[in-house]
């Protein structure tokens, strides 16, 4: 036998170890618990099992070694093991999805494998108007172990509130159709309408797993032009009482100055003697050459009048 045949009867006999072993479909947000087949039903602490994850046949990672979760893992808050040694992972994400391998001892010849498929959808855009109204596409994904072979086609379908299967295209949608394991639906979202649709994985007719979505309308509040209104109408109020003070500020500022221009201090007889100069005028009249007259003083003073 060749080596190409070795090899090939291998690949095989894993193929079909693999793909042979049970699969549990979930929703992201959930929780699911993966039984341990292998596990012994003695060992209580699980101290002899670990747990394997692989994305594809590429990478291994280590998710429990000797009963224990281990902490270096990026999931770790989200496993445990209960006394089965079945692993538990909780609020399911989509990175979840993929292959899980048991094994009991240090020995691969006894390993079980458990396949965990994750069912999510999600609108684009997904940062989409709320209060809008418009077109949203929504992306129905199973996510699984990426060496599967791929989804058949039709096996990702669509339905509507009634139950109804969506095909081609009709009010409010339109199928855009299915890549391996995603399928996109078109709908239109209008106010008013919030209508549910659901995506189903069917398998050999039946239906593994479904999810419902529904796009959601925010209608702008009744109240809102009520509430604009009367944001104005109090910025008016405050203005005009702003204003008043104002003016009434401005008026009692100019009766306070005549009313200080009008008391201004009089000033005193002392004070206004000390300002006035005092002037004395001789007058000589001659009445004749030889006589002399006498000098007549003459003194002028100030009257104030009250």
């Amino acid at each position: 036998m060749s080596l190409l045949e070795i090899i090939l009867i291998f690949v095989l006999q894993f193929e079909a170890g693999i793909y042979g072993e049970p699969t549990f479909y979930k929703i992201a947000g959930h929780d699911v618990i993966l039984p341990c087949a292998t596990a012994s039903s003695s060992d209580t602490t699980c101290s002899s099992v670990s747990w394997l994850y692989s994305r594809d046949l590429s990478e291994t990672f280590s998710e429990v070694a000797n009963g224990k979760v281990l902490q270096t893992s990026p999931q770790a808050a989200r496993r445990d093991l209960d006394k089965r040694c079945s692993l538990v992972i909780y609020n399911i994400t989509a990175e979840d999805a993929g292959l899980y391998t048991c094994r009991h001892g240090t020995h691969s010849d006894h390993d079980s494998f458990v396949h965990l498929s994750v069912l999510t959808i999600s609108p684009s855009p997904p940062d989409a108007d709320p209060k809008r109204d418009g077109n949203i596409t929504l992306e129905c994904s199973l996510l699984r172990y990426s060496d599967l072979p791929p989804c058949e086609q039709n096996s990702i379908r669509w339905m509507d509130e009634t139950g109804t299967v969506l095909l081609g295209e009709g009010v409010g949608y339109k199928l855009l159709g299915q890549k391996n394991c995603v399928s996109f639906l078109s709908v239109k979202r209008q106010s008013g309408h919030n209508r549910r649709y659901t995506c189903q994985f069917v398998k050999e007719n039946n239906v593994e797993i479904e999810a419902d979505y529904t796009p959601v309308f925010t209608d702008p509040s009744p109240d809102q032009p009520y509430i604009i209104i009367g944001a104005v109408v109090g910025m008016v109020v405050v203005l005009v009482i702003i204003a008043a003070v104002f003016i009434k500020y401005r008026k009692r500022v100019k009766e306070a100055k005549v009313t200080e221009d009008v008391q201004k201090p009089i000033q005193q007889p002392d004070e206004l003697e000390s300002n006035l100069t005092y002037v004395t005028v001789s007058h000589n009249q001659q009445a004749s050459l030889e006589k002399k007259v006498e000098v007549e003083e003459v003194t002028y003073s100030a009257i104030r009048l009250q």
